[in-house]
Parts: structure tokens; sequence; C-alpha cells
């Protein structure tokens, strides 16, 4: 697995040190230092949580900025489904396509519609697929770097089918390199994304030697030049090629609202997502074939960098699913064809991701352990996070890893 370059950021000048990102990490990635956060780089798995619960700003996602494109000769926009759902119910996805090449992309082309494309080699995937079971959907990153590097024993489970944003990344740019008669490198393949988990798997992608897209613009940022755009909007062009299919993506249970089968299950919000992953490794879902995790609440749509309230955006989408079908605009022979081809496949195999030890020596490990129980009986169990720490047991880890000092518990001051 390559080295993280993460898309969280901490301000410290802004961090209080109130604790709420520490409670909110799942992988608990984060400390509380001398009264500022800290990020234990190796446990991040990006998925914004702490993004999203900081009430000072002292948290921010590093994505692409409009200026970032100015050195490329030809900007493309890949937009996630997701933006389709952020508009009032008068603004058709359309509208915003050509909005977003009013605003400086020479081409926008449908991610959507991709999404539909894959739908299908998902469907084609599934009707031949070997245990174990279920199979994982790879559509979220912060879900396959979940697995990487908590559930290492589930990478066998995930399914290598190239994802949506990358497959159309590859084919749009080879597109405008014939019709510009450019080089490639020439040209940027811009996501706009709803969270900062996209940037990362851009900046260090699992699957594939190197990304197709060249950077991630948020939602949020973009928003406002969008709204302004689309006040004078001219439909001359038709860019929207996908049916409620591939908008579906956008909320959880998109993924399998196409597939045949019906022992597909769909679970969203990261703490839903991990105590689904604790039932696949102990075996309990062995009947389940598919398994669609997104770890934002309610899918995509409650990205850490969208600006609708999620429930109004699902229901935003429920509507465009409604008004644009239910049945796939991919043609069958089209995606069999390109399955074939291995136009989906991934080019490397997902990794675990590298995991600290108490210690390289077993037995040195063992007595780290054995401390790390002793010292827990000692502690409170209160989880107050006084110390820096999430909770006690961690606490207890990281003296014994010499990370943090024992003073640091209030409750053992207060015996001493």
């Amino acid at each position: 697995m390559q080295k993280q370059l993460h898309s969280i950021r901490f301000i410290e000048e802004k961090c209080i040190g109130c604790i709420r990102g520490l409670r909110a990490c799942p992988t608990k990635a984060i400390r509380v230092v001398n009264g500022k956060a800290r990020m234990l780089e190796d446990r991040c798995i990006d998925c914004g949580e702490c993004f999203r619960v900081c009430r000072h700003e002292a948290i921010t996602s590093a994505t692409t900025s409009h200026s970032d494109l100015d050195h490329f000769e030809c900007k493309i926009a890949l937009p996630s489904p997701t933006l389709y759902s952020q508009f009032g119910l008068d603004v058709m996805p359309n509208q915003i396509l050509l909005a977003l090449k009013k605003i400086g992309f020479d081409y926008v082309f449908d991610e959507a519609w991709d999404c539909e494309l894959t739908t299908g080699a998902l469907q084609e995937y599934l009707d031949h697929a070997k245990p174990p079971f279920p199979k994982i959907s790879i559509t979220c990153p912060v879900v396959v770097r979940l697995i990487a590097s908590q559930y290492p024993s589930l990478i066998e489970n995930l399914i290598p089918t190239q994802i949506p944003r990358e497959s159309a990344a590859k084919k749009f740019r080879e597109k405008a390199s014939k019709s510009r008669n450019i080089s490639p490198e020439k040209i940027g393949v811009i996501h706009i994304t709803p969270c900062p988990a996209k940037m990362v798997s851009i900046n260090s992608p699992l699957g594939q030697e190197k990304s197709h897209l060249d950077g991630a613009i948020a939602i949020s940022d973009i928003y406002g030049p969008l709204q302004a755009a689309l006040k004078d909007i001219e439909e001359d062009d038709v860019l929207q090629l996908s049916s409620g299919v591939g908008i579906g993506w956008s909320i959880s249970g998109g993924e399998i609202m196409s597939l045949w089968q019906e022992n597909c299950l769909a679970v969203s919000g990261v703490q839903d997502v991990m105590q689904v992953l604790n039932d696949v490794e102990s075996g309990q879902l062995k009947d389940i074939l598919f398994l669609e995790c997104l770890t934002c609440p309610d899918g995509c749509i409650g990205g850490s960098l969208t600006v609708q309230n999620r429930h109004v955006a699902k229901r935003r989408v429920q509507t465009l699913i409604k008004m644009f079908g239910e049945k796939s605009r991919v043609s069958k022979e089209m995606m069999s064809r390109l399955y074939n081809e291995g136009y989906f496949d991934l080019v490397k195999d997902i990794k675990p991701a590298p995991r600290k030890t108490l210690d390289p020596d077993r037995k040195q490990a063992i007595l780290k352990l054995k401390e790390i129980d002793e010292l827990v009986k000692r502690l409170s169990g209160k989880n107050c996070s006084v110390c820096g720490a999430p909770d006690c047991k961690t606490f207890a880890e990281d003296v014994v890893l010499g990370m943090l000092n024992i003073e640091s518990c209030i409750f053992l001051a207060k015996q001493e």
C-alpha cells in the first residue's frame, strides 16, 4: 500500500482541544496533546467524521481549488451524481452539467451514466461470483481503507471492479486527447466530490498504479459559482445521459437498486458499516451475496463537503429517480463487450495496510499486552478523554508505547 497523503488537515491556531473530533473518529486516529488535536497518520482513513463535528473550523479538507486547474490546457469535469441533489426541484441535471461548462470546464461528462455502466458490470460479476460471501463494493474509498487497516481478512471479499469515476476519467481523457489533438498530460480531469476521501483516493489509489483523476473539487466550493451560472443557462446541448439508475448511486441503496438478486444489503454511516463488517468477519452474513457500504450517513448525499440537508437531498434523488426512470440507458451488449475486454478490471490487488504492533519482538509484545491489561484495571473506565486519548484502553496502550504520560489521567493522579 502506498504512503497515504491525507486530505484532512488540522489548523492548530483554531483548535481549542474540545475532543469532539477525537470522540468522532472511528479508528482512534486523533489525540489531544497540549490542548491541540494531533493526527496519527497510520490510523486515519479520511472518513471526515472529525471534519463534520468540528465547530471551530479547526479541521479542514485539502481538496483541489479552481486556480489549481490553470496549468491544464484542457479541463474536464466529472461530477458525482450527488451534485444533482444539491439544488431545487426546478433545476435539472442537464442544467447543472451545462453550468459546469459555463464556469470554465471545456468538457463536462455525466458520471452517473458510468455508474449505470458499472451496475451492469456488478451484475455480471455477481452472476458468476464464488465464495467468500458477501462480496463488498469498493465504491467508497473509506470502506476500502477501513477494511485494509481494520479488517484485512475481508480484503478477498472486495469486488475487483473499477469504480465509475476512475473508469470514466480514463475514457474521457482519451477522448479529449484525440478530439483536441493534445497529449493526455495536458488534460486535467477533475471530480466534483461530496467528501474528502475522494481526494486521498486520487493521491494514494488502491487497486491501481495511478489515479486517472487529477484532482477533486468540493461540492461546497463550487456550489456558489454554479448557482450564479444557473441563472441564465440556455439548454442547447444535452449532456445528461443517465437515467435514475445512475443518479441513485448518490444514496444508500442506489448501487443495489437495479441488481436482480434479492440477497443484497445496503448500509450507511461509519458506525453501522463497522458493525456490519464485524458481523461479516464473524461469519454471520454468509447468506448475503452483495454488500453495499457507504460510510457517510444515507450515502454520498451525507458527505461532509455537501451543502444540502441530506434528508432534503435524499428526497430530491428519489424524485429524480422517478422522473428519469429505473431502466438503465446502457446497452447490455456494450457493457458485456467492455466487461470481457477487461475495461472494469483493477490493475493491482488491494493489500492490507501496514499495522503497527506493540513490539516487533513477540515476547516483548506479550509483556506489553500484559502491562496494558494491568493498567486498564487501574483506570476508572469513565472514558472521559481528558487525558487526550479517546478511551481508557487506548490511553493504556499509548502509555505503554510511550505516546502519553501516565500522569495525564486525572483519576490516577487523585489516587496517588
